[in-house]
């Protein structure tokens, strides 16, 4: 997808490093995942392409269909200004297919495996970063480890395991194999980010302002509060999100999520901290984003559980209080209307009832 035809790959890369290979501030990047599977289970696919740009799926490899799909409206228009791009996009996507299906079984010899779930995969990627300059990788893995990566500074590949030093000598051998790498990974990637961003800038280059919350909760073993932030539907992925005390980053005691995507195509993020509540005024989570216009600093809060006890003794103050001045009125209401009885009493014996037993 967007990438030329390869020759046979005998790597990948776990899925997760696509979540984990970040690039910097206000960067935009492009992504390509290509994932083949021995062994499939739980409904995954034999063969898996997707295309990512600044993180967000743009195309992928419908495996029944085997032909690459637009998986978001402004990527379509591509199609419609280059007749040939999306059967250039499905042959390469098959072209990678047919390659990993051998590719596995040699794989699978060359570790001395038994026959079973295994998977390979191929990551490539560039990137367009805030200050202008760029960046690329192109990596290989086997059942989840890294396999091989492409140094496009030296010009050679990289093999970790002794399993891979074969085909890292056969292809820096090649007359100008790694040269194409690198052209790739520094031009035509970039140009085509170039031009997806152009296409999709109404989606791609949009900021929406990220909502910060804290929640808080008291530790019942030893006293002490846990203080999550929580950072929802931001764009662009990129974030700087921190704990701070006394106006200071503030590392210790700190846990931190991975940022993730929304359903609607923004992000969320959270981190943590573990602090004294003696201390609770001091911390701060604090905020930075594109899309605001200045950072945003939130205050850690009274743990929901104290808070509760504090409302309650509270309420329970406010109605003890009350009943007590109810109390007192009705005191004062009978201590009056018992001496305007008594009085009246008094002058309706004098006048009627003198002398009766029952008038004391």
């Amino acid at each position: 997808m967007a990438l030329r035809p390869a020759p046979p790959l005998l790597v990948g890369l776990v899925a997760v490093a696509l979540l984990e290979s970040g690039f910097g501030s206000s960067s935009h990047s492009v992504k390509y995942l290509f994932t083949s599977m021995s062994d499939p289970s739980q409904g995954l696919p034999h063969f898996l392409g997707l295309a990512f740009v600044d993180g967000q799926v743009f195309i992928s490899y419908d495996r029944n269909k085997r032909k690459a799909q637009p998986r978001v409206s402004w990527v379509e228009q591509v199609g419609k200004e280059d007749p040939q791009y999306w059967d250039t996009q499905t042959q390469i996507a098959r072209g990678v297919q047919e390659d990993f299906r051998g590719n596995l079984e040699k794989l699978r010899r060359r570790y001395n495996q038994s026959e079973g779930h295994h998977t390979v995969q191929m990551m490539v990627g560039c990137e367009l970063r805030g200050d202008g300059s760029k960046g690329g990788f192109w990596k290989y893995g086997y059942d989840g480890r890294t396999f091989m990566t492409f140094d496009k500074e030296t010009l050679t590949w990289v093999a970790p395991d002794p399993q891979a030093r074969m085909s890292q000598r056969k292809w820096d051998a090649i007359p100008g194999y790694n040269q194409q790498k690198k052209a790739y990974l520094e031009e035509i990637c970039i140009e085509g980010l170039g031009k997806y961003l152009s296409y999709g800038k109404e989606t791609l280059l949009r900021t929406e302002t990220p909502v910060v919350t804290v929640s808080s909760r008291t530790e019942a073993d030893d006293g002490m509060e846990t203080h999550v932030c929580r950072v929802h539907g931001f764009y662009p992925e990129e974030i700087d999100a921190s704990w701070r005390r006394d106006g200071e980053a503030w590392l210790q005691d700190t846990l931190r999520g991975s940022v993730a995507p929304n359903a609607d195509g923004t992000f969320h993020y959270w981190l943590s901290i573990r602090i004294d509540p003696k201390e609770r005024g001091r911390y701060r989570c604090h905020v930075e984003h594109d899309g605001l216009q200045e950072p945003v600093d939130v205050a850690v809060k009274v743990p929901e559980s104290n808070l509760g006890l504090i409302i309650i003794g509270c309420v329970v103050a406010a109605l003890l209080l009350v009943s007590a001045i109810a109390g007192i009125l009705v005191f004062l209401k009978i201590r009056q209307d018992g001496y305007k009885g008594a009085s009246t009493s008094d002058k309706g014996s004098d006048s009627s009832g003198r002398g009766s037993k029952e008038a004391i």
